[in-house]
């Protein structure tokens, strides 16, 4: 009988001095792929850190690797969130970073990155080109990490584990930001990783998986609860009746303009890259509207360009709430109508904030809270926490928490302001279920005041009802602009 890969025995773990796991065994032997779903917080994520030896527990974790196996004797572990930094050796980056000229010269590229991962680990850069192809990543090679988006950075993770191919791969929310086709790719890349002998244990709540997954399992508290795939699709999802704030629901339909944005053939480039493409859109008060595309085909780049980040809005024929960009406005000005939440502006927001602090700092459009709001906003701060049911997190630092739980703050933040349009890139990114459907509902109630939308979401489950139009992106340019209805009934491309 062979030796188990993973045998774990009484494990316990605490964060931030909470009990996560709690007498935890788990055994995975050879040739188990194992899918570990649930809730937000329950510990799947610190779990997955004390196999891969990444963080303190107690108990005890043997790992079994094969001496006979070609494949190096090693965990690897994904994390969510990509982490680098400069030239330099400096990781505090800044959002709109990303669009500063000066800061791609000091950020390596993506080949030199890879490069790097190959020499360390004595691999050859060619086996790495059929994965890059294959997961639509071979025409970012010479981009540098600052310049990449968050489905981007996902991307250089997944190349190099599968490039790697260790004994035991663990993946934590591997399809947070991919596109439909990258996800089947990336699906059909880890059957083959299997077949050569490759262990897998994949953390999602996405239903579309390798097939090679062959048992799930959650944690309950602080235990892990094999489940059958039946038990896992048949759950009820019980979303709470609490009321939304009554400050939410006031009418902000009045309008100064016609159109809360109008694009007139905008053009953007990097060098003699060409971003976006003749772009022409108009969105009207209290349009809600969903923008798809492929990673990489503009969409934050077009995004930057509504919220005031991107510097070469002032040289394109551009307009937001009826005035031109460069008339005369503040950045500060557009922002405090707008409400915004994306993967990129979480990734390099200011950890050192209390949740409460945090979601506070939407007034100001600040990472960090540096004056006193004000008896009103502190009361619309307090209904927020409430609703999201953040109550015991509101002194915690925003690195504190499980990631699920960092997303709502971030999305209270977002609509602590009630603004005049939400910009909501990818919300449920890293969210459970129950509070993206959650979440959703939120958003179909924000809605009904005459709030303007704009929504990014690569999974259909995701987007709310309220969704009335539709934007597609491809290669930087507008391939279609539709009603949902039709939409609906072509449903030629899915994204």
């Amino acid at each position: 009988m062979s030796q188990p890969v993973v045998q774990i025995a009484n494990l316990n773990l605490k964060y931030q001095h909470k009990p996560v796991l709690q007498g935890l065994n788990w055994t995975i032997n050879r040739n188990e792929h194992w899918l570990l779903c649930g809730e937000s917080g329950s510990g799947k994520t610190s779990l997955a850190k004390a196999i891969a030896g990444l963080t303190h527990s107690y108990g005890n974790i043997e790992i079994g690797f094969d001496p006979q196996s070609s494949l190096p004797a090693m965990v690897y572990y994904v994390a969510n969130w990509f982490q680098f930094k400069d030239l330099e050796g400096q990781s505090n980056f800044y959002y709109q970073q990303r669009y500063n000229k000066q800061s791609t010269e000091t950020t390596a590229s993506v080949k030199a990155e890879l490069e790097s991962f190959g020499k360390k680990h004595g691999l050859l850069y060619h086996e790495a080109e059929p994965i890059l192809a294959a997961l639509g990543f071979s025409g970012l090679v010479n981009a540098t990490l600052i310049q990449l988006s968050s489905g981007e950075h996902k991307k250089l993770q997944l190349v190099k584990a599968l490039w790697l191919k260790p004994q035991l791969l663990i993946l934590d929310l591997p399809y947070n930001g991919l596109d439909t086709l990258s996800r089947q790719n990336l699906n059909a890349l880890l059957e083959e990783i299997t077949e050569a002998g490759t262990q897998l244990i994949l953390i999602s709540n996405e239903t579309e998986l390798p097939g090679r997954i062959n048992h799930i399992a959650k944690i309950e508290a602080g235990q892990l609860v094999e489940i059958s795939a039946d038990e896992r699709s048949l759950k009820e999802i019980e979303v709470s009746g609490m009321a939304v704030p009554k400050f939410l629901t006031e009418d902000i339909s009045a309008s100064t303009s016609s159109e809360i944005i109008k694009m007139v053939d905008v053009n953007i480039s990097y060098g003699e890259k060409k971003v976006l493409k003749n772009i022409n859109w108009e969105v009207k008060p209290g349009e809600k509207w969903v923008l798809h595309g492929h990673n990489g085909s503009g969409k934050s780049t077009l995004l930057s360009l509504i919220c005031g980040d991107h510097p070469q809005a002032y040289a394109n024929n551009f307009y937001l709430f009826g005035n031109k960009r460069g008339s005369g406005e503040s950045i500060w000005e557009i922002k405090e109508r707008i409400g915004l939440i994306s993967p990129e502006l979480h990734w390099y927001f200011d950890p050192s904030a209390t949740v409460w602090q945090s979601i506070a700092s939407g007034f100001y459009d600040s990472s960090g809270l540096f004056c006193d709001p004000g008896y009103s906003k502190k009361a619309q701060t307090d209904e927020l926490i409430s609703y999201f049911g953040l109550n015991e997190y509101k002194d915690s630092l925003m690195n504190e928490l499980p990631l699920g739980k960092q997303r709502l703050a971030m999305l209270a933040r977002t609509i602590v302001k009630n603004p005049e349009i939400l910009i909501l890139d990818e919300p449920c990114q890293g969210l459970d279920q129950q509070q993206t459907i959650h979440f959703n509902k939120l958003v179909d109630e924000l809605c009904k005041n005459g709030t303007t939308l704009i929504y990014v979401g690569h999974f259909e489950a995701q987007i709310p009802n309220c969704i009335e139009k539709r934007i597609l992106l491809e290669n930087g340019e507008v391939k279609s602009i539709e009603t949902l209805i039709e939409y609906a009934m072509e449903h030629t491309y899915t994204n």
